[in-house]
């Protein structure tokens, strides 16, 4: 590179070396310099006297992107050039994968200077990878021996995809054709689109015939994206001079003319070139050879790419790529995407000329089988079960777990060749458990591991799970009680405890209240004291058996009774229920309800053998030393039988599965007690980023929605036997208060309502004692009094009686507030008594005959008196 004296800028298509040495001295000499230079290492912010005219080849990254995500890969390699070029662009395509989760799972970097045996030999290397998505970042030369040796390892065949970057598709008319045909078919690759133009048709004219005149003896070599940008570059740098003006332009200052200097040291300070700077850094051209030729802030602004199919001896257009709209399959003439609702790429010949997508993997290391992990425990085996085929020795699994992942492998699109290899867990004295199997995927030793193995948390930390084949939660199965048919205090079970304290005020309280609103009127409610009180109880309570004779006269009192004696149906009828249920039923009650109720007996607690209840346990709190392990449903029931004291166990802790397979073989004898600790359920373990899980998950999903899953719990499980409900509400047999709250409130409230009424009425009857100048206490006695004094049946007489009579009616008078009202037209020894309480009873008469003493008026009377 040789450099004038009075070069007022620098264009041209220079290696990365060289833009280096110009950015050593751009702040002393201010020379411009426009350049299609692609590396991102060299960016314009670090040279502010730099243009790049080309697309650097980070800006390529989301395109290639697009095409993985398009076809659902989920892992790629990369191999890339071991120089500053091929490495540039390594963070940027990471990125633009990991946006679409995509892994890199190998990066692969080769020497310009490999020989072809290195570059055989890495090749063999990633053969033995199991990602066949392969994207290649080589310049040319590089790349077309990297092809040759691709084809002879087999690497060119059906199931691999390749995706060359723009530096290679874009000067594929520099590679010969040979290989091209022989080793690169199939390959897809992107480059900068160039829209078609009638400026870049005459220009191609003229240099084809340019290029035959000085060069007669080489093949024809199309012109590409690089020769365009550049003749742009040169072009919008001519402008830039033209719009500053050569009248404006010095001669270079102080030139160094010593001796032994390159020409870059020699060349002076430019003065105009920030004139040149602020008119290109913001510039277009418009009608440019590679299209709308558009500088933003000294960088050349991104342009749609194109997807190209290699057939044949060159290039099949399959697609467009641009950050706005993403792929599409056509373009408008403008550069925009076309608006259709066709966001696929065009047909596409795939190596080994297949038109079938390749899915982006193969099984690893070529002709090997998927080493499938199995545990082998010896029991529970509807889960798992292991054995060898006699003859052949092969490992035969059988179970839950392995049938749905053979139904699961049937359906997927593609056959995965498996093996299975038992990892002895139960029976090993080393006691290896489910972890130590899950381990095995990540020592490589595994390829997946299939059978009862749960999802867990902490396990897929370095595993990934497939969705879940079966549910799963952790619970407790205990031994169940004696049968309480045959306790002699079985008649209060019916009823909690609460529920007969509560029913037994409630009795008490509506006799009370019946026995108040009944006191002043009615004679079977009166007497002595002893007599009064045990009317009360006795009352309600007679009520139960509906064997009340006493007659009720009060309104209010027969209100009172119709709510309570319906509520008293409804309770006898739930007691005679329940207790009937008691008696021919039996009731599967626990030792112990809850989880905790171990922990504070020092009870006893077994779990299956290499579970990871275990740890479940531990973090409950439970002492390590009550812990024993199991491995079979008759080791289960064997401990649960003796029971801690001897031996055994107070509860199994396992998952939902096993305990529900425990009961339905001996449901007589245990029940499962809550709590119940929820779980992700079984699932298939794989390597982390295997592509396989996507398409086992979904498969997963194929065999359990279908009929395909019942057949298979048939045939392992069977019809369930005919047992009790095994949950928690084995022991709610016994009517709780929450049942009848809402009877006794209704029942209560009628109750207190009857009961206010009445004294606000018997209140207002005998206002005149309120308003009197005594003192509290003697009005309650006189209160008290008034209303243990008998109302007659009438309010008034009449006929006043003889005056024999006069001293004993004014004395019942005076001391009750009934009235006695004696009919005029009645003879004198003949009286008629009407009674009212005032409170709406039904009337009632009684005829006397005489008034003499021993007739019943006088015994009547007498008798009234001597109550009082």
């Amino acid at each position: 590179m040789r450099l004038h004296r009075d070069e007022l800028a620098l264009g041209g298509g220079f290696r990365i070396w060289r833009s280096w040495v110009l950015h050593r001295s751009r702040n002393r000499v201010k020379v411009p310099i426009i350049s299609p230079a692609t590396s991102p290492l060299l960016t314009v912010k670090e040279n502010p006297f730099f243009i790049r005219g080309a697309l650097p080849s980070s800006s390529q990254t989301k395109a290639i992107a697009a095409i993985v995500k398009n076809y659902n890969w989920r892992e790629v390699v990369v191999i890339y050039e071991e120089s500053p070029y091929g490495t540039g662009i390594l963070p940027y395509l990471t990125d633009a994968l990991l946006e679409i989760n995509t892994l890199v799972s190998y990066r692969s970097g080769i020497s310009p200077s490999a020989n072809d045996d290195q570059i055989l030999r890495e090749l063999y290397k990633l053969k033995t990878m199991q990602t066949r998505v392969f994207i290649v970042h080589l310049q040319e030369n590089l790349a077309s021996r990297l092809f040759l040796k691709a084809k002879e390892a087999g690497m060119m065949n059906s199931g691999y995809a390749w995706i060359i970057t723009d530096v290679l598709t874009s000067l594929l008319d520099l590679v010969d054709t040979s290989v091209i045909e022989s080793s690169m078919q199939g390959v897809l690759g992107v480059k900068s689109y160039v829209p078609r133009s009638n400026e870049l048709d005459m220009f191609t004219r003229r240099w084809r015939k340019r290029f035959r005149q000085e060069y007669p003896d080489m093949d024809q070599v199309e012109l590409n994206v690089f020769g365009l940008w550049a003749y742009d570059s040169i072009t919008l740098l001519a402008e830039a001079v033209e719009k500053v003006g050569t009248t404006a332009i010095p001669k270079l200052k102080k030139p160094d003319t010593r001796e032994n200097l390159t020409d870059l040291d020699a060349l002076g300070t430019s003065e105009v070139g920030s004139l040149l700077i602020d008119s290109m850094q913001n510039t277009e051209l418009k009608s440019g050879l590679s299209g709308d030729f558009r500088i933003v802030d000294r960088e050349l602004q991104p342009s749609p790419y194109q997807i190209v199919n290699i057939i044949g001896k060159g290039e099949k257009v399959v697609g467009f790529w641009t950050e706005k709209d993403g792929i599409s399959h056509k373009l408008k003439m403008n550069g925009k995407t076309a608006k259709t609702n066709n966001k696929q790429l065009g047909v596409i010949i795939w190596p080994g000329e297949s038109t079938i997508v390749p899915r982006g993997w193969e099984i690893p290391t070529s002709g090997k089988k998927l080493r499938v992990g199995v545990p082998d425990k010896g029991g529970l085996e509807q889960f798992i079960k292991v054995e060898r085929d006699p003859k052949t020795q092969a490992v035969i699994a059988t179970g839950l777990g392995p049938d749905v992942f053979k139904e699961v492998i049937l359906s997927l699109p593609y056959a995965v060749p498996y093996e299975f290899i038992p990892f002895p867990i139960a029976h090993s004295p080393t006691s290896q458990n489910y972890d130590d199997l899950v381990h095995k995927i990540t020592s490589k030793e595994y390829d997946a591991v299939v059978g009862d193995v749960t999802i867990l948390a902490s396990r897929s930390e370095y595993v990934d799970f497939t969705l879940p084949f079966s549910e799963s939660s952790i619970s407790a199965v205990v031994p169940v009680r004696n049968d309480d048919r045959k306790n002699a205090w079985i008649f209060l079970k019916p009823l909690k405890a609460e529920l007969w304290i509560a029913t037994g005020a409630l009795f008490v309280f509506i006799g009370f209240v019946v026995w108040v609103l009944e006191h002043r009127v009615n004679k079977d409610f009166r007497g002595p004291k002893r007599k009064q009180v045990g009317m009360i109880f006795w009352f309600s309570f007679s009520t139960l058996v509906f064997a009340h004779k006493e007659k009720i006269t009060s309104n209010l009192s027969r209100f009172v009774l119709i709510v309570w004696v319906f509520v008293v149906l409804v309770l006898t009828s739930s007691y005679t229920a329940s207790l009937t249920s008691m008696l021919t039923v039996q009731q599967l009650q626990p030792t112990i309800t809850d989880l905790n109720d171990l922990i504070k007996n020092g009870e006893y607690v077994g779990y299956q053998k290499g579970s990871f209840v275990k740890d479940v346990l531990t973090r409950m709190k439970f002492d390590s030393s009550k812990f024993r392990s199991y491995s079979t449903l008759e080791e289960y029931n064997d401990a649960l039988s003796r029971g801690s004291k001897n031996g055994g166990v107070g509860a199994i802790v396992d998952e939902l599965p096993y305990l529900r397979l425990l009961l339905n073989k001996y449901c007589r004898k245990y029940i499962m007690v809550g709590p119940t600790y929820k779980a992700a359920g079984f699932g298939f373990a794989f390597p982390k980023g295997s592509p396989l899980v996507p398409d086992v998950s979904r498969a997963v999903l194929k065999v359990i929605e279908g009929e395909t899953m019942n057949n298979i719990i048939q045939k392992w499980f069977g019809n369930e036997t005919d047992c009790p409900k095994q949950d928690g509400m084995a022991t709610a047999a016994s009517l709780t208060l929450d049942s009848f709250k809402g009877l006794f409130l209704i029942a209560g409230v009628s109750a207190g309502s009857s009961l206010l009424l009445f004294f606000l009425i018997f209140l207002y009857q005998n206002r005149e004692i309120l308003v009197t100048d005594d003192s509290i206490g003697k009005k309650l006695c006189a209160i008290a009094k008034v209303f243990d004094l008998k109302r007659d049946d009438s309010n008034s007489m009449s006929k006043k009686p003889s005056e024999g009579n006069e001293s004993l009616t004014a004395t019942v008078f005076a001391e009750s507030d009934a009235s006695i009202e004696l009919s005029p037209n009645l003879p004198l020894q003949s009286p008629e008594i009407g009674i009212s309480d005032g409170l709406g009873e039904s009337p009632a008469s009684e005829g006397f005959s005489t008034t003499e003493t021993g007739t019943p008026v006088h015994e009547t009377m007498s008798g009234t008196i001597e109550e009082r």
